[in-house]
């Protein structure tokens, strides 16, 4: 229990039912994988902490929510499936990422739960991919988005494009348009995602 004289002193963005060691842990961390995988692991040895996370990462308001984005991450990436109660509150929140750090691990996210779903059909539901897929094309045309994001977001839109005949010829517009204007890194990530089309429509005999 905190001294009462503490708890008006505790910044408002602060939940006084969270775990306020994990909050301060999130506060003091860096982009660092091994910083990062020992606040993973807290969470994978104490699922309970899930919640607090999800909280921190999707609060844009909180300074410190980027750095959150960056253990959960690492946490979907192997318990994607934790995100099912979650979904609406995901989805909801795209819109409201800014900050890069924070995008490229959202985006990241999107392709994990585009991937689980191919597998697993019914994890997210029509609302859910229309929110991931307006998501992702609004931080690929976005000139401000890095372009590990941008990556990310296309490797998304190419698992949802099997479900959605109109998504192929938009995002091969995207890619192919925007290709001249960006890196290498960029150029070679179109690139693969293009011969992925064309060769999901070849076979497909689309």
């Amino acid at each position: 229990m905190l001294p009462f004289f503490l708890i008006f002193a505790l910044p408002k963005r602060i939940n006084l039912k969270m775990n306020q060691q994990f909050y301060n842990n999130i506060v003091n961390s860096t982009a660092h994988r091994p910083i990062r995988d020992v606040l993973s692991g807290e969470v994978f040895n104490n699922p309970s902490l899930f919640p607090d996370l999800l909280e921190i990462a999707f609060n844009t308001k909180d300074k410190i929510h980027h750095k959150a984005c960056w253990t959960l991450e690492l946490v979907l990436q192997a318990k994607i499936e934790w995100l099912t109660d979650y979904t609406d509150t995901f989805c909801n929140s795209l819109s409201t990422f800014k900050q890069d750090g924070a995008v490229r691990s959202i985006s990241k996210i999107c392709m994990f739960a585009a991937q689980h779903n191919e597998k697993n059909p019914g994890f997210l539901n029509g609302n859910h991919l229309q929110q991931i897929m307006e998501a992702c094309f609004d931080w690929l045309i976005n000139e401000k988005v890095k372009v590990a994001s941008k990556a990310y977001s296309m490797r998304a839109l190419f698992i949802l494009g099997k479900k959605e005949d109109w998504l192929y010829p938009e995002l091969s517009r995207i890619l192919t348009e925007d290709s001249m204007k960006h890196t290498a890194a960029y150029k070679a990530a179109a690139k693969d995602i293009l011969k992925k089309i064309q060769r999901y429509e070849f076979v497909q005999g689309l």
